[in-house]
């Protein structure tokens, strides 16, 4: 263990697989999603070892530039990861609670009628900000080198993972459709191409374990926060991914695909993540050749 050289991310990583894991263990799902789940993180696991072995220290330069993009994919396993152990649940007793705040967000606060007030280019705007919350961990590795600060990159990731594999380790206590699902025929935004294309992805790749929190506002605000305490002198980046992650927030509320709570609890995980990590030490990733 001595020459092992994690980093923070692949901590962050292993952990929550390993929680993963011992969800799927104890949870009421068909047993070869079970194993499955425990087969395949364990082995994800050994993964981290093994890089965490091939260093750059020993002259595996080239494996240390893949560890700085290997955590994106594995950002969209961990959420499909609960998706695949979803239970049925007929109850809507959170959902029922959480809509009267909606709704009063919504209509009694104004949100929806601002929104619509200049016809189809807010709700256009929004429905593109959510699209574009898939690409958000990729846009943040790409900042971080063309800010020719790939040192700081285990520590952006840091932050961001802390956000977001929170959020999705919380899915199991909180068992719940999205708005659009649990009442289809009420509060429903503009519909435009842009919400056909978001719907169609939802529908195809969404998971039914939970809504909250949102884990689209937790990682859009977590990655923003990463670059503004990360790249101070870039404040426009900043600002930029902040002004994105406050649309997708708003977005997944007025589209419906969220309720107005989990969008503010994925934000605070978001501010916790930010707030811990002016106590985590600096990693070292090396600098770009």
């Amino acid at each position: 263990m001595k020459n092992l050289r994690f980093r923070r991310s692949e901590l962050f990583f292993s952990a929550y697989f390993i929680y993963a894991a011992a969800v799927a263990l104890f949870r009421p799902i068909p047993t070869d999603i079970r194993v499955l789940i425990v087969y395949l993180n364990s082995a994800l696991i050994l993964w981290f070892c093994l890089f965490a072995w091939a260093n750059k220290e020993r002259g595996f330069l080239a494996l240390d530039h893949v560890r700085d993009w290997y955590p994106i994919p594995l950002i969209l396993l961990a959420f499909r990861e609960m998706g695949w152990m979803a239970l049925p649940h007929a109850s809507t007793s959170f959902e029922d609670y959480w809509v009267v705040w909606d709704r009063r967000l919504l209509y009694q606060w104004g949100l929806k009628s601002a929104i619509e007030s200049l016809g189809p280019l807010l709700p256009n705007i929004l429905e593109l900000s959510y699209l574009l919350v898939y690409i958000v961990p990729i846009l943040t590795a790409i900042v971080f080198y063309r800010c020719k600060a790939r040192e700081k990159l285990d520590d952006a990731y840091s932050i961001l993972l802390f956000g977001t594999l929170t959020a999705y380790a919380l899915y199991p206590f909180f068992p719940s459709e999205p708005p659009r699902s649990v009442f289809p025929s009420s509060d429903l935004p503009v519909l435009s191409a842009l919400r056909r294309l978001n719907l169609a992805i939802v529908g195809q790749y969404g998971i039914h374990t939970s809504v909250f929190p949102s884990g689209h506002s937790a990682a859009a605000f977590s990655a923003a926060f990463a670059v503004m305490r990360l790249l101070p002198a870039r404040r426009w980046l900043g600002r930029a991914f902040l002004a994105l992650a406050a649309s997708i927030a708003v977005a997944t509320v007025y589209g419906r695909y969220h309720f107005a709570v989990d969008a503010i609890a994925g934000l605070a995980l978001a501010w916790l993540a930010l707030g811990l990590s002016y106590r985590w030490k600096t990693t070292s990733t090396p600098p770009l050749p």
